[in-house]
């Protein structure tokens, strides 16, 4: 059993099948507001999409108005439910949806109840991760929660050996912290829990981060040991984001299939995932290159912990540019290059000046890969992976560099990242492999 059995048994209890969103929500002591689309944007919430955006709300109907966090209807302009979800009322997504009226129709258990929601939903993401083999005796750091994906907006968990992390970036997430560390603490696989309210996002929820319950994380570890691909690292849980880079996995995992005898350069290697790789896979010699002291500290640690020949790989600490220009200056090329920055365009609004910033990072990244040698590239920015514009920037980049490319894969997040297709937004990480020559 994935969760308690109290769960199991919640989810056993005999329901009607048929009871409707309005049935429910008429039995509900102090009543439901209702959230009125505007004509035409029905159908678009009907097919899934998850965001409600102001700009989609005709009406709200109920008094007094509902709060933050408030559970509310979502309906047509016939005032008929489509399904439920969760209000913001400073938010530009008006209403997280949570559950459609077919679901409802089908299982009312969860209706117009988060907790049973959660219970349900994080138990189906624990049977969808163990039905892709993870954790597993090579990889115990993955993504257990992947927001949207998962259908629990606004909420990541990673999971690292006996560790969670959960990041919040919903004001709904810090509602329901206590039921939500009920769920985790109830997978049997996870022992201690850190929580990372994400907090720049919930100002923009219209939180007042002095609110915030803060815990005291004096007892929580600084550091923890995980494995991927049979390949060990220490993630510090002070690093960037939950501490460590899941979704490059199965990406990671490609390079070192094909770095036996090459010479390999890793920019912005942060805790070294693609160099261990490589040099793991018999490569020549591997350099890795980033700007964060703390994080090269952690990549020369993982060389120890692997057991690896310092002769074959090493780091050092320069700034992307400034490093490929030197290098450039004395001709020097490698087989396999891998470009990963930092996210370069963290709104729509900077694509543009975020575009010449890639270009001009992938033109001196093509000019240090040795003719007919391979160029991965990354890019970690949504709103540069949702434009479709990554390749012709990459184009752009080889005509800069007065070298030609030809695509030989495309990859994405690993598979524990799931993205539901009626929020394309959720895709983010762009990884293409280039030949150049």
């Amino acid at each position: 059993m994935l969760l308690s059995t109290r769960i199991t048994r919640c989810l056993a209890l005999p329901t009607s099948t048929t009871a409707t969103l309005q049935d429910i929500a008429s039995n509900q002591p102090n009543g439901i507001a209702k959230v009125i689309l505007k004509r035409g944007k029905t159908q678009l919430f009907r097919d899934g999409s998850p965001m409600v955006y102001s700009g989609s709300v005709d009406r709200i109907i109920g008094r007094p108005p509902p709060k933050t966090g408030d559970i509310v209807l979502v309906a047509d302009g016939t005032q008929t439910p489509i399904g439920w979800g969760l209000y913001n009322s400073f938010s530009m997504f008006c209403v997280r949806l949570m559950q459609l009226e077919e679901e409802v129709s089908g299982d009312p258990s969860c209706a117009l109840n988060v907790e049973k929601l959660l219970e349900t939903r994080i138990d189906a993401a624990i049977k969808l991760r163990k039905n892709l083999g993870i954790p597993s005796a090579n990889t115990n750091a993955y993504r257990l929660i992947n927001s949207e994906g998962d259908r629990l907006s606004g909420l990541i968990i990673d999971v690292f050996g006996d560790l969670a992390v959960i990041a919040s970036s919903a004001a709904w997430v810090e509602k329901y912290k206590q039921p939500i560390k009920k769920c985790i603490n109830g997978f049997n696989v996870v022992k201690s829990i850190i929580w990372r309210s994400s907090t720049e996002i919930l100002k923009e929820e219209g939180l007042d981060l002095a609110d915030l319950d803060q815990e005291d994380l004096s007892e929580s570890p600084e550091r923890v040991k995980v494995v991927e691909n049979g390949i060990s690292y220490m993630v510090s849980l002070d690093g960037q984001k939950t501490g460590f880079y899941a979704d490059q996995r199965e990406n990671r995992q490609f390079i070192s299939t094909i770095s036996d005898g090459q010479k390999v350069l890793d920019m912005c290697c942060y805790t070294g995932g693609f160099a261990l790789n490589a040099a793991r896979s018999h490569a020549l010699n591997v350099t890795g290159v980033d700007t964060s002291s703390p994080a090269l500290e952690l990549a020369n640690h993982n060389i120890v912990l692997n057991n690896l020949d310092p002769g074959r790989i090493s780091f050092l600490k320069q700034d992307a540019t400034v490093f490929m220009k030197n290098a450039a200056s004395r001709n020097e090329v490698w087989d396999i290059v891998i470009m990963d920055p930092p996210k370069l365009a963290p709104r729509r609004k900077v694509l543009q000046s975020a575009s010449g910033m890639y270009r001009n990072l992938n033109s001196l990244a093509m000019r240090l890969t040795k003719p007919g040698g391979f160029l991965m590239t990354c890019s970690c920015s949504g709103a540069m992976t949702q434009s479709g514009q990554f390749l012709p920037v990459l184009q752009g980049a080889a005509a800069m560099a007065g070298r030609k490319i030809t695509v030989l894969r495309q990859g994405g997040a690993a598979c524990d990242h799931p993205i539901d297709p009626s929020y394309p937004e959720g895709a983010y990480l762009s990884n293409i492999l280039l030949r150049v020559v």
